[in-house]
């Protein structure tokens, strides 16, 4: 174990983002930290680093172990180049470097003992130089930012001049070259393309230290992690393997949790329903035995319902009305701005299809959206829309969105015959309530922008969606209800996205934007991996075909016990009815009796008297016979 977390609690005034945390990270371990938006996962990674202080709890690591950690947004500043920056993490190994290169010269000058003496420092100096790699220092170097999208000739490119985005991943590279003990890393994907993205993957599996991982990239976590540690409404729980199987295990849990709460629920029902008739029969034995239930009742720890996060979106999309077959036509597209960006590009897309357009980023993914929505205007060649196209987009920019019209104000004007509590409504789903509908644009997150154009995109009932990575600033629950929204979706839709998990769920057909030209895989991204020369034979773990393993007999055998159940429970249905009937024929025997009883012509005459008690008598003891079978079978 190289690091756990004991009894961790965390809160920013009344809200309590995690309760009473407990869990541990192994060596060499790859573990994932997953959860909605707003969960507390970035906030658990800077308790661990130190960053922030636990309310109690504490964090305990291994003597003598070192931590790298990467934020979301890491701004660098200073005049260093990007290859200057990221050499900056093999520090002391160029030190070494100098220093055996200072001894070389110096043995040049030096004889007898004074130059032994230096040979032996040399020999000690050049056997760490050599464990830390830094005969190959410069070629890991170049490899690393090679790998995480940075070609050659912007090396020499100074850090002050890079974009947000850009400087997140010189600093990533820095920080893995630095080859801490423990790696933690806050959404490493987001400014990576889909190959540094594959690039990184491969070198976290291949790392020799522990990562811990904060990502919404589910493809991504099942190729690299081994763990996955969730954040659920402040609680910690611990999952072994990897996205797919946490998420089968945590549905699993889930399901268990419902029904033994369901169960639950349907004893008490029970229990209330036997006393409640014990009490009735209004005999000592049988009001005691209730009283007996109801104390049983009262310690019975009673379960809470499991509900799902409240702050899903609850999207639903559906064409008004239905397009022709042909949807889009492209024909021979170009577009330059410095440098050529594509040229002559043709597709077409059918009414029902869902494509995906991938590729490098800077490539021409989004320009071609634009083109088609006559946002950015083709050097050549021509857009042709199908009969009855109504198209709706989703701009990964919010262009389309008036940023200073408050939320309200968004909708109303765009769809002017929505009431007002239908728009209210539209945006409680987006998880916009009370006086957040009146924020302006402008001052909203750029997750929450991508939210109220989600919403706009809902209203508009269009039958071809245009989608400009619409998964970005969602978290997985978010993404999984958007994937299912488009999956049930009865219009045509045409997207990019570098979320391979997305591809992979929703689309029928990939094309690839490469080398200035386009190339098109029938399938999905598990097709696209296989087909494609450069990715051969990667697969994504998870998801081959489950297999069947149970045996026809034991099916059999199961369905044998099922008909026995079956049968048992309709003879104590039947037994039960058949008591219940016998004890009121009883009591209402019983009834009479006392009725006979209390006239003066029985209770005066000792042998009807004697007669009458003597029944009594009898039906009191088989009331008692049958009151206990009756608790015997409503058990």
């Amino acid at each position: 174990m190289i690091l756990s977390c004991q009894n961790i609690s965390k809160a920013f005034g009344i809200n309590e983002i995690i309760k009473d945390a407990s869990f541990h990270v192994e060596e060499h371990e790859k573990a994932a930290i997953v959860g909605i938006n707003g969960a507390g996962k970035s906030t658990l990674l800077k308790i661990i680093i130190g960053e922030l202080a636990p309310d109690k709890g504490e964090v305990i690591i291994s003597r003598g172990k070192t931590l790298g950690y990467l934020a979301q947004q890491k701004m660098l500043s200073g005049h260093h180049t990007i290859y200057q920056e990221v050499l900056e993490a093999k520090k002391e190994v160029l030190e070494m470097e100098e220093k055996l290169r200072a001894m070389e010269q110096e043995m040049k000058r030096l004889s007898g003992d004074a130059l032994e003496a230096l040979m032996e420092q040399y020999h000690r100096v050049s056997t760490a130089f050599e464990q830390q790699n830094g005969y190959s220092c410069r070629s890991e170097i170049v490899g690393v930012l090679k790998g995480l999208g940075f070609p050659e000739e912007d090396f020499d490119k100074q850090v002050d001049t890079l974009s947000g985005g850009q400087k997140t991943r010189v600093a990533l590279g820095k920080l893995l070259l630095s080859s801490p003990d423990i790696i933690l890393l806050d959404e490493p994907t987001n400014h990576l393309d889909m190959n540094s993205i594959a690039w990184l993957e491969t070198y976290l599996m291949n790392y020799k230290g522990t990562v811990i991982i904060v990502s919404h990239d589910r493809y991504f976590l099942n190729r690299v992690v081994t763990k996955v540690i969730e954040i659920d409404q402040g609680h910690v729980m611990s999952f072994s393997g990897n996205y797919t199987a946490y998420a089968e295990k945590k549905k699993q849990l889930r399901e268990n949790q419902l029904k033994a709460y369901l169960n639950q629920q349907q004893e008490i029902r029970h229990q209330e329903e036997v006393i409640a008739k014990l009490r009735s029969f209004n005999r000592e034995k049988s009001i005691k035995r209730a009283e007996s239930r109801e104390k049983l009742l009262d310690k019975m720890e009673v379960l809470e319902r499991p509900t799902e996060a409240d702050t899903e979106i609850r999207l639903t999309l559906e064409p008004k009305i239905t397009s022709g077959n042909d949807v889009l036509t492209v024909e021979d597209i170009s577009k330059s701005y410095k440098e050529p960006l594509f040229f002559q590009l043709s597709f077409q897309i059918k009414r029902g299809e869902k494509v995906a357009i991938i590729g490098d980023n800077g490539t021409g993914k989004t320009t071609i959206l634009k083109i088609i929505n006559q946002l950015v205007e083709a050097d050549e060649g021509e857009i042709t829309l199908g009969s009855k196209v109504h198209i709706g987009y989703y701009d990964q920019e919010h262009q389309v969105l008036h940023r200073e019209k408050t939320l309200f104000e968004e909708l109303s004007d765009a769809y002017p015959n929505l009431t007002n509590t239908e728009i209210r409504n539209v945006l409680a789903a987006f998880l916009f309530t009370g006086e957040d509908v009146f924020k302006r644009i402008r001052d909203l997150s750029g997750g929450e922008q991508g939210r109220v154009s989600l919403a706009k995109l809902m209203l508009s009932r269009a039958n071809f969606l245009i989608l400009d990575e619409p998964t970005n600033h969602l978290d997985i629950t978010s993404k999984e209800i958007l994937e299912s929204a488009l999956n049930r979706y009865t219009g045509t839709v045409l997207y990019v996205s570098h979320d391979r998990y997305f591809i992979n769920q929703t689309a029928t057909r990939i094309l690839e934007l490469k080398n200035k030209t386009l190339v098109n895989y029938i399938g999905n991204y598990d097709y696209y991996l296989e087909k494609n020369e450069e990715l051969t034979r990667i697969y994504a773990p998870g998801q081959e075909p489950l297999t069947v393993s149970a045996a026809p007999s034991s099916a059999k055998e199961d369905w044998a016990k099922k008909k026995e159940e079956q049968a048992r429970e309709r003879k104590r249905q039947s037994d039960l009815k058949k008591t219940e009937e016998e004890i009121q024929k009883l009591e209402e025997e019983d009834a009479e009796i006392d009725a006979l009883l209390e006239k003066e012509e029985n209770f005066t005459d000792i042998e009807t008297c004697t007669r009458l008690t003597t029944q009594k008598a009898v039906i009191a003891g088989r009331l008692e016979e049958l009151y206990e079978i009756w608790g015997e079978l409503a058990e």
